[in-house]
């Protein structure tokens, strides 16, 4: 292959690291496999109201949007999060991390003040906001095992343990027993249930914390059901403070979460829904394969096979170079360390999911990938399943898993009309939220 080939290798790769990067928000868009019907197509807009155009590079906005919706829940301000992307230096690798931060610690020094002054309200609006920017920080951070990033990690964990505590919100921060350690989430009790209550199991996937969940927790709490919130393996706080990468098997994950819920005084054990999102509209059809005390599961979105989604932009570009991590993974590894040198978002990409899944190189990862699939497991499910799709959604297969589905089954689509299409309803969580709690509330 010539050094111009090679070149238009590290373009098309440079595709595969929009798979790798943020699963937020934006048009990402790429057609159906050749004869698919069961994959929805992506919505084109001539000026979508989601690209907002504020950062240079395309994932990074996604990310901005992302962020600029958790003011629906209090976790974020409009002013701050747009004057934080606008100090952001596109040349510079580390700019994204500094400003976030330099944001955060402002909001946190804010709360101490208030705290300090007896406003402890005021105080834990603050705190949460803080947060909300430590996590944002660590979004793009380029070297992630380095021990800022637990630091800073530390201190997220610290202030939203704070908010939640001076706002009233009632919730505790929990250590739920795992393989001879522990995951960390937050356990939310209703204070309008009666008697044993429903409870609603939530945890992301790729990029997202436990905490960025805080809406479907209060959301749950309203309608008198309880809610857990926690970070498996390769997510927020468990990849960060524990090291504790991906893995395929989740119902390893989710069995000792249930084992951990049940137990839970006020719970009725009958009435358990566990919610996957982004990424986790993969995982969690993979637990609920095996775990049969399930009563509901919610896949935003549904995933039939999550490789796909990472290994589809290299192949569309070029098959023989899919073919690689299997075929001559030491070629393939050339190829990706090449393209990374022309590509920061490469460059990045490549480091944090080898970090998360806990590989050492990007042939590793792409084999890796493979492993996170429902195919053969989705008719095992017996829970009524609720499978979300958005007609702007790139990164599920909402239909391929439904059609795999042999339990009780519901399809939502989000669409343009309700400004609700993106991945996972970025920037929509109020219809988001309306949509999916209605049907939760009518099953469970």
């Amino acid at each position: 292959m010539s050094v111009d080939g090679e070149l238009n290798v590290g373009r098309i790769l440079l595709a595969a690291a929009l798979a790798l990067g943020f699963a937020a928000a934006g048009p990402l868009w790429s057609e159906p496999e050749q004869g698919l019907q069961t994959q929805s197509p992506p919505l084109l807009l001539a000026n979508p109201w989601y690209q907002t155009r504020v950062m240079a590079d395309p994932i990074l906005d996604q990310v901005l949007l992302f962020y600029l919706s958790e003011a629906w829940q209090g976790s974020s301000d409009i002013g701050e999060v747009l004057d934080t992307a606008s100090r952001v230096l596109p040349d510079d690798e580390h700019s994204w991390t500094r400003e976030w931060q330099r944001t955060a610690e402002r909001l946190r020094a804010r709360a101490m003040t208030c705290e300090q002054a007896g406003h402890p309200f005021s105080a834990g609006q603050a705190y949460l906001r803080a947060a909300t920017y430590y996590r944002a920080s660590l979004h793009r951070y380029p070297t992630p095992s380095d021990q800022a990033v637990k630091d800073m990690a530390a201190l997220e964990v610290a202030s939203f343990t704070k908010a939640i505590r001076l706002l009233g919100i009632p919730a505790q921060p929990v250590r739920i027993p795992y393989e001879g350690t522990t995951l960390p989430g937050y356990f939310f009790r209703s204070p309008v249930a009666r008697g044993k209550a429903p409870v609603l199991i939530v945890h992301q996937g790729r990029d997202a914390w436990a905490e960025d969940c805080l809406y479907l927790a209060q959301e749950a709490m309203r309608r008198g059901y309880h809610a857990l919130l926690f970070d498996g393996p390769g997510m927020g706080q468990t990849i960060r403070l524990q090291g504790l990468a991906f893995r395929p098997d989740w119902e390893k994950v989710i069995t000792p979460v249930v084992d951990y819920a049940v137990k839970t005084p006020g719970v009725d054990p009958k009435r358990i829904a566990l919610m996957g999102i982004s990424m986790g509209g993969a995982l969690a059809p993979r637990a609920a394969s095996f775990e049969k005390r399930l009563k509901l599961l919610i896949a935003n979105p549904g995933v039939f096979e999550w490789s796909r989604i990472y290994t589809s932009f290299v192949a569309e570009g070029n098959p023989e170079i899919a073919e690689l991590p299997a075929k001559d993974p030491e070629r393939f590894n050339a190829l990706m360390a090449q393209a990374a040198q022309a590509s920061p978002l490469l460059k990045w990409g490549l480091a944090d999911s080898m970090w998360r899944h806990g590989v050492p190189t990007p042939a590793e990862l792409f084999l890796d990938m493979k492993r996170y699939t429902n195919r053969g497991y989705a008719g095992r499910i017996v829970a009524r399943t609720l499978v979300i799709d958005g007609e702007a959604e790139e990164f599920g297969q909402a239909k391929e898993l439904y059609a795999a589905l042999t339990c009780p089954k519901d399809y939502l689509l989000f669409t343009a009309e309700e400004a609700a299409p993106l991945h996972v309803q970025v920037g929509a969580l109020a219809v988001s939220s309306q949509r999916i709690f209605d049907w939760i509330d009518e099953n469970i």
